[in-house]
């Protein structure tokens, strides 16, 4: 139990929209313990403000992908050595860094300096790509917790104490999912209905938006009826695909949640990333796309990524569930034609919907939220 006669104050440092949610989640989860002396400050964005937590900088917006980084990196570095005067001159008890590890391993290893004790939120991908940064996160983590079950696994192996949470993208869901299982009766892929879900971050936009309405206008032509929506993460990001919108797409824009967006239309197509989990908890089957430079891929990504299969839902699967296009650089001809092998074969979408439902319910039993809460409770006593 946290001592009553001292206030505690945990860091939080979050660099993209997913982890202001996540963030946002557990300091709610927090709020509803019996504890009122522990405060909360960071970096993030508005939907940890509106839980209570005071920002020293608002860093929603400015999240990257590998291949433009570069252009960011006076940015961090200038964010970075500001988060590490407040943690020199402020009493700390606690940091938590949730996702974005290129960024937050700096983070993490500015509070292990300050011998403050750290907390590593969504654990991450080294299983994926650069294995070799396990000792250097065991130098800054004193807790992981993972969301996806095999990491558990993972990277206890390899010395980390790691808890699996849940999935904080589930928490809303609840553990029954079995009534998203899509039928497909009297199904006709000329009025179908499709989302495209390009991303959040503005370089996914930037990369995925354009290839995923040119495909959309070329279903259009051959399914006449078809129709197709989106959705963003906030008001900034549909402004985005408003502004990027091209000659001959119709759309309908939404602002919500990817998972009540998945729910309403018959087949997705879908920015790699943690949609692809929440499109499957809807049982809506996908064609997964990322988008990179060539050069780099060539140069470095195809020895720097250690997995055959690429998104987690085919990775959770263990087999290649949905196709994956990734990474996506040029030609949408097999992209538009696994798409139409899907709309033609209401058997299959339905089969697939089965088979989503099935691999996403395990990860709606735990409340990833609370279980953190908890979490945190024990790293302050």
């Amino acid at each position: 139990m946290p001592d009553k006669n001292k206030t505690y104050r945990v860091f939080i440092s979050v660099a993209e929209p997913s982890a202001d949610a996540h963030c946002a989640g557990l300091i709610t989860a927090m709020r509803k313990m019996p504890y009122d002396n522990i405060e909360f400050v960071g970096v993030g964005g508005p939907k940890m403000a509106e839980a209570g937590c005071k920002l020293l900088q608002i860093t929603i917006g400015k999240a990257v992908m590998i291949y433009n980084a570069f252009r960011h990196v006076g940015h961090y570095y200038k964010l970075i050595k500001r988060i590490t005067s407040y943690l020199k001159t402020n009493e700390v008890d606690l940091v938590i860094v949730c996702d974005s590890p290129g960024f937050n391993f700096h983070i993490a290893k500015a509070a292990k300096k300050l011998g403050i004790k750290t907390l590593f939120y969504v654990a991450p991908q080294l299983w994926a790509w650069a294995p070799w940064r396990i000792k250097k996160l065991r130098k800054c983590c004193d807790k992981l917790c993972c969301i996806l079950p095999f990491e558990q696994d993972w990277f206890s192996q390899r010395g980390i104490e790691v808890t699996f949470v849940g999935n904080p993208l589930f928490d809303d869901l609840g553990s029954d999912l079995a009534g998203f299982r899509k039928k497909y009766v009297n199904f006709e892929p000329t009025n179908a209905k499709l989302a495209l879900m390009p991303g959040s971050r503005a370089a996914e936009i930037k990369s995925l938006w354009r290839p995923m309405q040119q495909i959309a206008v070329r279903l259009k032509q051959k399914y006449p009826n078809a129709k197709f929506t989106t959705v963003a993460v906030d008001a900034e990001r549909q402004q985005l695909l408003k502004a990027a919108q091209i000659p001959g797409f119709e759309c309908q824009y939404t602002i919500g949640s990817v998972s009540e967006t998945a729910a309403a239309v018959d087949f997705a197509i879908v920015a790699s990333g943690s949609a692809t989990l929440q499109v499957a908890t809807a049982g809506c089957p996908m064609v997964v796309m990322y988008q990179s430079s060539r050069v780099l891929w060539y140069l470095v990504g195809w020895w720097l990524v250690q997995i055959r299969l690429f998104s987690l839902v085919n990775i959770l699967a263990g087999k290649e569930l949905v196709p994956e296009f990734m990474p996506y650089f040029s030609s949408l001809e097999p992209i538009i034609e696994d798409i139409e092998q899907f709309l033609k074969d209401a058997d299959m979408l339905a089969q697939v919907s089965d088979e989503l439902i099935k691999l996403t319910e395990p990860l709606a039993e735990k409340k990833a939220c609370e279980h953190v809460a908890e979490i945190v409770v024990q790293m302050l006593t």
